[in-house]
């Protein structure tokens, strides 16, 4: 049985696999990146005009305990509404999945702690209603403004992130690390927590405090600095062991809650240098090595399970779309 969860959801599943776009929008070309026009404290550690590589301290031992809390996400279907004055909407159904795996340090093993998948129809329709198939629930997250296809993917980050707070608070303890992959965003009240940000997409310091970050050798990292971005944080570059030459081979930056004192953050810095290159991949494993850690990789094949068959949800989809307009 599929129907929706009350009256007035008329909608339509776009034919084309959720894969290759869709069959009414292109995608549109990106271009590169520029450098970021937010504000910079580099003086939180040591005065800009000295800053130089920092190596890890002896007297810093990493935690017993180190969680790592990742998610994923997919657009199972693309859809249009039909609303009753003939206009229609976009959405997208989406499937998405947080996970935390626990790394006993101490016992040198790694499981997984806890794991939940949710579903949303996100669009800006007025009239949409969620969607039910059986035991697959799509509820509706109503998004603002006029709900552009562009820009619906990102809508799923917030409920996404709701996920990943969840799964990390239920499997927190006294004393851990929780490395949460991405940036922190609304996760910034966490206690112990690090936001691990593998690809590096804009340019936050000048080109001389770059060339510190770019002349770090593995196991090495750069001062902490302030970010005055709209979520703001300290923040601080490493690299990891097993890079190739390249000047941002093996580069991460890592960051911070703003609500800490500077040797707070300066703390956690020199925690990271100790923690994080424990987990760094190998080429031959894994294509976006070293940074795609490697409890993060495997809990990313487990939940990317967890989402069930994209191409069957597809059809209950377009059987519940049917269904809808019977």
């Amino acid at each position: 049985m599929t129907r929706p969860a009350g009256p007035g959801a008329r909608f339509f599943v776009d034919a084309w696999d959720p894969a290759y776009g869709t069959s009414f929008e292109a995608a549109g070309a990106g271009g590169p990146a520029a450098p970021s026009s937010a504000q910079v404290d580099a003086d939180v550690e040591v005065p800009a005009a000295d800053w130089r590589a920092i190596d890890a301290r002896r007297d810093v031992a990493a935690p017993d305990v180190v969680l790592l809390v990742d998610g994923v996400r997919r657009i199972d279907a693309s859809v249009w509404t039909a609303e009753e004055d003939g206009g229609s909407f976009p959405g997208i159904a989406a499937s998405y999945a947080a996970g935390v795996v626990r790394c006993d340090l101490e016992r040198g093993a790694a499981d997984l702690a806890g794991a939940r998948v949710g579903r949303g129809l996100f669009t800006a329709s007025p009239s949409a209603q969620d969607v039910v198939a059986g035991r697959i629930h799509y509820p509706v997250h109503r998004v603002g403004g006029t709900g552009e296809l562009s820009k619906l993917p990102a809508a799923v980050q917030a409920p996404l992130t709701a996920l990943e707070v969840a799964v990390s608070d239920a499997a927190r303890a006294d004393g851990d690390l929780l490395v949460v992959d991405g940036p922190l965003r609304s996760r910034r009240q966490l206690p112990r927590t690090l936001g691990y940000v593998k690809t590096q997409h804009s340019q936050y310091l000048d080109a001389r405090l770059n060339a510190v970050v770019t002349g770090l050798a593995p196991g090495q990292r750069c001062p902490v600095f302030r970010l005055g971005t709209a979520w703001g944080g300290y923040s601080w570059y490493l690299r990891l062991p097993g890079s190739g030459g390249a000047p941002w081979a093996g580069i991460v930056r890592v960051e911070c809650s703003t609500e800490l004192t500077e040797a707070e953050a300066i703390e956690l810095a020199d925690l990271s240098l100790v923690t994080l290159p424990r987990f760094a991949s190998t080429p031959y494993k894994d294509p976006r090595a070293p940074q795609n850690l490697i409890p993060i990789a495997g809990l990313e094949r487990r939940l990317r399970s967890m989402l069930g068959d994209a191409r069957l949800l597809h059809r209950v989809l377009t059987a519940a779309a049917r269904g809808v307009r019977r």
